[in-house]
């Protein structure tokens, strides 16, 4: 199954991917980003503008946009949209004063034309916060089940941990397999 799949691709040159990682401020995206990439996440700073990495998985070589999440800054978020592969959205599942604030941004976006189709992985970040909703309840608080348009899918994880976080780019694989066929 996806194990042949992913040898032969091994076997041709890495394909690049674009992907672009939003969410609200202190959502835990760079903390994300990072342990993605493999770096250390002791010590993350505020996104001010962007970070964009290059991460390789399961033969592809994901260019990976971290978008800051300040309010100021995401009028701003539209404009990377552009050649979009993938959205990756992350959410402070601890944070449930902010779950309205991000769950209309989450909409807005959906709604960008560049973004049609795109499939969606949702982060419930923070699981290992004894106040983290889990991610079904952050699910249906985002009626992700009427996004008819587009493959989704939500992955409860803890970057810090980087618990879920592999189960995430499963997912992730999974679709760049299903689109290549």
């Amino acid at each position: 199954g996806l194990l042949s799949v992913i040898q032969r691709l091994k076997g041709s040159p890495e394909q690049e991917l674009r992907i672009v990682l939003l969410g609200l401020d202190n959502a835990g995206k760079t903390t994300l980003l990072k342990r993605l990439a493999s770096e250390e996440v002791s010590t993350i700073t505020p996104t001010q503008g962007f970070n964009i990495k290059s991460v390789h998985s399961h033969g592809f070589k994901l260019n990976v946009w971290d978008i800051g999440g300040q309010r100021s800054i995401r009028p701003y978020w539209k404009k990377y949209l552009g050649s979009t592969d993938l959205l990756i959205y992350v959410i402070d599942s601890a944070d449930q004063k902010r779950f309205e604030e991000t769950g209309q941004e989450l909409a807005e976006l959906t709604e960008e034309e560049s973004l049609t189709g795109v499939p969606l992985l949702v982060f419930a970040n923070k699981q290992d916060l004894v106040t983290a909703a889990p991610a079904a309840e952050i699910a249906e608080g985002l009626s992700l089940h009427t996004y008819r348009d587009r493959e989704w899918q939500i992955q409860a994880c803890s970057a810090l941990s980087g618990e879920g976080v592999q189960d995430g780019m499963n997912w992730i694989s999974s679709q760049i397999m299903n689109r290549k066929k």
